[in-house]
């Protein structure tokens, strides 16, 4: 985080050169469009795959949520599913009741799965991380056990039937393939992801990694530390209400596991093994998470689970801050050790 103080940038100099930094650092690079280039390849790389690919959307989608809760904001949680099966009861009981529009599904369930969110967050940011890892789990088991008891309005385990979704836009309808709902998986994880990039790279953002970073220090410096905890915990609740919102749709059915305790805990393995802190970190993980789930599962129907579990036992030993943190930690390397060599040049020269 910048540690400019306010006096400081209030010089003319100094605020342009900080707000030339900052430009500079919102900038999209290279690799960055070389990343967004992946989806469309792999539409028509692996065409046999396309729910596949919708999954990964989704869960990228869904890993972005958490990662501004947690990896920016500092918010451990432990029952973020309760997001995402708010969101995907809402759209699946819009298209059971006929309001099967997409978009209009996807509004509604980030509208309420974000209400939730910020009347939950006032409880949640009372205490400290292990009563917070509490409060979310328990609101999680809540939301499930209800789920599973008023069986007239979610199907109980028996799943949510009946769920009709219109065409996207009104001409693109949902195919047996998976076609059109990875396109549009895929087209709602770029907007959005677009939209957390701006604000991760906006002041609010970069009070929220100041707060994680030191959320003793940030009240002396101006920072409304629980206002914006509330806002970063509300916007990432809705996100999750979208993403789960995109399964419903995609699949048109709605089972009770999105409110499981697994997906809880299969989030924040993706971000372990994608490198929290890092809005490439959750999308990176959720490609390597469900590609591996998929491949092993195939390979040792049996035992692909221990395979899965030893592959995130030697990240976190050998990879800390996960995949993203370790290519981070790499290129600093290999620039620290290019400027080293430039300037024992110099100095030989001189």
């Amino acid at each position: 985080m910048n540690t400019t103080t306010t006096a400081e940038v209030s010089s003319p100099g100094t605020r342009s050169e900080f707000l030339l930094r900052f430009r500079n650092s919102s900038r999209w690079r290279p690799l960055e469009y070389l990343f967004w280039c992946l989806p469309i390849l792999a539409y028509f790389l692996f065409g046999e795959n396309y729910l596949l690919l919708s999954q990964i959307a989704i869960t990228a989608l869904f890993a972005l949520s958490l990662d501004l809760i947690f990896g920016y904001a500092g918010v451990i949680s432990l029952g973020h599913a309760a997001f995402f099966g708010i969101g995907a009861y809402t759209a699946g009981m819009l298209g059971v009741a006929g309001y099967g529009d997409p978009l209009l599904g996807l509004l509604v369930a980030a509208v309420i799965a974000g209400v939730v969110g910020f009347f939950s967050s006032f409880l949640l940011l009372r205490g400290n991380d292990l009563s917070r890892l509490m409060v979310t789990l328990g609101v999680a088991l809540m939301l499930y056990e209800l789920a599973n008891k008023f069986t007239s309005f979610t199907g109980g385990v028996d799943g949510l039937p009946g769920v009709v979704i219109k065409p996207v836009l009104g001409y693109f309808e949902f195919d047996m393939y998976g076609k059109v709902g990875y396109v549009y998986a895929a087209s709602v994880l770029f907007v959005l992801f677009w939209f957390a990039r701006r604000l991760v790279h906006s002041p609010f953002g970069q009070s929220l990694r100041g707060i994680n970073m030191n959320v003793l220090r940030m009240p002396a410096l101006g920072v409304p530390v629980r206002h914006r905890l509330v806002m970063a915990y509300t916007i990432g609740a809705a996100y999750a209400g979208v993403a789960g919102a995109l399964l419903a749709q995609t699949n048109q059915f709605v089972s009770i596991d999105v409110l499981g305790f697994q997906r809880s805990a299969d989030l924040l393995l993706i971000l372990i093994l994608g490198g929290a802190g890092c809005l490439y970190g959750g999308l990176i993980g959720a490609i390597v998470f469900v590609v591996a789930n998929y491949l092993l599962s195939d390979l040792n129907p049996e035992y692909w689970q221990f395979w899965l579990g030893l592959i995130l036992v030697l990240v976190v030993l050998f990879a800390r801050g996960g995949i993203m943190g370790t290519a981070r930690s790499w290129l600093d390397s290999r620039r620290r050790a290019k400027l080293s060599a430039t300037a024992g040049q110099t100095g030989g020269q001189a």
